[in-house]
């Protein structure tokens, strides 16, 4: 009997190839899911079925894709928001077996109301469950979101806490399989490690300790998450089903005068670090550093975008194509070599952003600068912990549709908490022609560090 997970760097997301014996099966797979099929001939079975907890919004689903691999089907939970076209439904009490393993379905509804998590039972061994794969419903440190029905609210926060003891009642001994892990979009104070049980988390998990149902459901209302446009590609796309991506991922390496021509109608995506890009980037180019693609890609880029990645090397371009890929922008017509002499060595133009220190941004706020605004990019629950003085708070991933409402005559100073989101800000801001954009380096961060007062928001 095995349980080997596959975790995708960046998403944060966690599938599974289960089985005993010679057949296996498959939790939530990646849309590039020939890994899959490669771990299951190393272990010398096959892949018999396929298993969805529930309808995902960050990434493109591969059980459509693995299922035309494979031969396998797919089985998805009831009340989808349509018609999961590739999918069977299974429901609660379902069972099926590998070898020992049994595999009992449980209706976990709360995050998504087609949610399922699936119990593993040792045949061999004992009458309890030895695991459970809890989707987005219940996660290592946290549990899910409940905001993907505004209309709704209480009562799908109600329907978790109920889908919660469910999980629970599975027993302490329950190894925890959740589907995400901590740096997804999926939850907010998830633990920084993928394994647990449901005795710890009983124990532990904040969410957990919340035994009124009444005040469950509030702590949940209370919370706020932020969704990408692209969700509702997402959504659409895992009920019909998303086409394989391309086999191939590397993209194309491009000279000077490629870059030139494509430049005209592609969005240019800068995926080096953060100090790399503020030292030097193209002009208009948008800052997007490899590993923060998958969290903020899907605010400013459209499915139907051409895009062409500037790159310290061809292995940073694939693994930036590939988080691209995951969630549905395939339009990556290459990538330019920043490291490449020829870009220089024709006198093409290159641009930096200035940055400013914690000093320089203290002097400005005590004196009340005239013409300077600082610009707090940070989400809502963390500005709700404290914003400094006189700043002005506007998500990231909101930033452009609140451009028309900013003055291009003044110096904005974009702050985050470490400088990483304030640099994708500061590009945006650049890009649509605000000429004195700067970015405090450190933020949040160095404010506290050198002893500064912070104050409630607005």
């Amino acid at each position: 009997m095995f349980v080997e997970s596959i975790k995708s760097p960046g998403l944060a997301q966690i599938s599974y190839l289960i089985g005993d014996g010679s057949e296996a099966a498959v939790i939530d797979p990646r849309r590039d899911c020939e890994i899959y099929a490669e771990k299951a001939r190393e272990r010398g079975c096959r892949i018999t079925h396929i298993f969805e907890t529930h309808r995902n919004e960050d990434l493109i689903s591969g059980a459509p894709i693995l299922a035309g691999l494979t031969g396998a089907p797919v089985h998805h939970g009831p009340n989808p928001a349509d018609e999961v076209t590739y999918a069977d439904t299974v429901r609660e009490g379902d069972q099926f077996t590998f070898g020992s393993m049994l595999l009992k379905v449980l209706e976990t509804p709360g995050h998504t109301d087609d949610s399922l998590s699936y119990a593993i039972y040792d045949q061999n061994f004992g009458k309890q469950a030895v695991g459970v794969f809890t989707g987005d419903a219940l996660f290592v440190g946290d549990v899910g979101r409940t905001d993907f029905y505004p209309d709704r609210a209480e009562e799908v926060a109600g329907l978790l806490y109920d889908s919660l003891r469910k999980i629970l009642s599975l027993g302490d001994q329950a190894i925890l399989h959740p589907a995400h892990g901590a740096g997804s979009v999926c939850g907010d104070n998830m633990a920084d490690r993928d394994f647990s049980t449901l005795g710890y988390e009983r124990e532990n998990n904040p969410m957990l300790q919340i035994e009124e149902r009444k005040e469950f459901i509030a702590k949940k209302l209370a919370e706020h998450h932020e969704q990408p446009p692209y969700f509702r590609n997402m959504e659409q796309l895992n009920l019909s089903g998303g086409a394989p991506a391309a086999r191939l991922v590397t993209p194309a390496a491009l000279g000077p005068d490629d870059l030139e021509r494509l430049s005209e109608s592609a969005v240019m995506v800068d995926v080096r670090g953060v100090t790399a890009y503020l030292g030097s980037h193209l002009p208009g180019s948008l800052a997007l550093p490899c590993d923060m693609i998958p969290a903020f890609a899907g605010w400013f880029l459209r499915a139907d975008d051409d895009i062409v990645l500037i790159a310290d090397s061809s292995a940073q371009a694939q693994e930036a194509a590939r988080h691209l890929a995951r969630i549905g922008f395939d339009r990556v017509r290459g990538f330019l070599n920043t490291a490449l002499p020829g870009w220089a060595a024709a006198a093409r133009p290159f641009a930096s952003v200035p940055v400013v220190d914690v000093s320089r941004v203290k002097s400005r706020v005590e004196s009340g600068e005239e013409g300077w605004q600082l610009l707090d990019v940070r989400g809502k629950n963390e500005v709700d912990e404290g914003i400094v003085p006189g700043a002005k708070a506007i998500y990231v991933g909101h930033l452009p549709e609140h451009l028309r409402t900013l003055s291009k005559e003044i110096t904005y100073t974009v702050m985050c908490a470490s400088g990483a989101r304030a640099t994708i800000a500061a590009s945006i801001l650049r890009r649509s022609g605000f000429e004195n954009a700067e970015v405090f380096l450190g933020s949040m961060g160095a404010w506290r560090a050198a002893g500064n007062d912070v104050i409630e928001a607005n």
